[in-house]
């Protein structure tokens, strides 16, 4: 299941990024597909760990900043996700707002 989730993750975001523009903040088409590189790759990550959830968690990436927004079920899903995305390549920052709620 997670290996279904983790490709229809990646064949989304390749999609997106094809027919994206620059948003203000970001210098360049490179530095677009960058962050979407970036952002695709944490999501990957959480699809492929157990104490994380990929479905309640949403990834933002902007000039390598990496902002970390949803719902965690415990702090120390809270604090895997932050963990896991400082471990990607080329993340500069890591901006964790998941929220801890209880199942």
């Amino acid at each position: 299941m997670k290996n279904l989730i983790l490709a229809s993750m990646i064949a989304v975001s390749a999609l997106s990024v094809g027919g994206c523009a620059v948003t203000s903040g970001q210098s360049s088409v490179g530095q677009y597909v960058d962050d979407a590189t970036i952002s695709t790759r944490v999501k990957a990550r959480f699809a492929e760990d157990p104490g994380v959830s990929a479905m309640r968690l949403q990834v933002e990436t902007m000039n390598g900043v990496v902002q970390l927004s949803g719902f965690a079920t415990t702090q120390a899903e809270r604090d895997r996700a932050a963990q896991i995305a400082r471990a990607v390549p080329d993340v500069k920052e890591v901006r964790n707002n998941i929220i801890v709620r209880g199942s």
